[in-house]
């Protein structure tokens, strides 16, 4: 269980308890989201920049020098990790606010969070995707001092009451495919916050993001998220690509 302070935009402050949420074993999941959203149009070539465009990316960085970005710490980016906020009541505006203001703590300890709080690089729900810290800075969402920190870019996907998930999957798909571009990185460099064990844990790999997931583990919808986000990484031609 992860115990979270969210800041609304109101200046409420609550306390959320974040467990791991088990999700229903179907291999049907992704073709249902495919049913709705339809096929990536793999015909439909565009260069990076417009890709970012169809996912309405927002900067609204953390200050430099305050919360998760106390000081600066350098990213030799290998990695994508994908996330899942399993918060069902704070959208992409309410964490960024929280992140701002340092909202998120957490324990700072030998072997565990080394900086007193939590960040990502990125948030995303259905019509927005909100960037938090610049992709080649490090952030604290995997696992601790290991490589799911020190080499990945944290994208987290939102789940509150009214989002459309689908949507949000399908923009996750467009920026991760935007940033394997960037990057020069290919499609086994995606992997899932599971990917990443975090020592001390029980259980060590955790259920993120779960509605991607199988019992808790990759399985066929991953393979169907690795599909989209290729899909779409096929579509982009050369063309203009700025660093985020």
């Amino acid at each position: 269980m992860l115990h979270l302070r969210l800041l609304l935009p109101w200046g409420i402050s609550i306390v959320l308890f974040m467990t791991m949420v088990s999700c229903e074993t179907t291999s049907s999941r992704g073709n249902a989201w495919d049913h709705k959203l339809g096929g990536v149009a793999v015909d439909k070539k565009v260069p990076p920049v417009a890709l970012l465009k169809e996912i309405n990316l927002k900067q609204d960085m953390v200050r430099l020098g305050t919360a998760g970005r106390k000081r600066v710490r350098r990213m030799n980016v290998k990695y994508i990790t994908i996330h899942s906020t399993q918060n069902y009541t704070g959208n992409a505006y309410n964490h960024a606010l929280a992140l701002k203001r340092g909202a998120l703590t957490a324990t700072k300890r030998v072997g565990g969070n080394r900086i007193g709080f939590l960040i990502w690089h990125f948030t995303i729900q259905d019509n927005i995707a909100i960037q938090h810290l610049p992709t080649n800075e490090q952030g604290e969402h995997a696992d601790f001092d290991g490589p799911g920190n020190n080499y990945s870019i944290g994208i987290e996907m939102c789940e509150h009451h009214g989002n459309d998930l689908a949507r949000t999957i399908d923009h996750t798909a467009k920026l991760t495919a935007y940033l394997m571009w960037e990057y020069k990185l290919p499609i086994s460099s995606v992997k899932p916050h599971y990917h990443w064990p975090r020592r001390g844990c029980n259980p060590p790999n955790k259920d993120c993001p779960h509605f991607l997931l199988e019992n808790g583990k990759p399985g066929t919808t991953w393979r169907w998220f690795l599909n989209r986000v290729q899909a779409e990484y096929s579509r982009l031609v050369p063309g203009p690509a700025p660093r985020i």
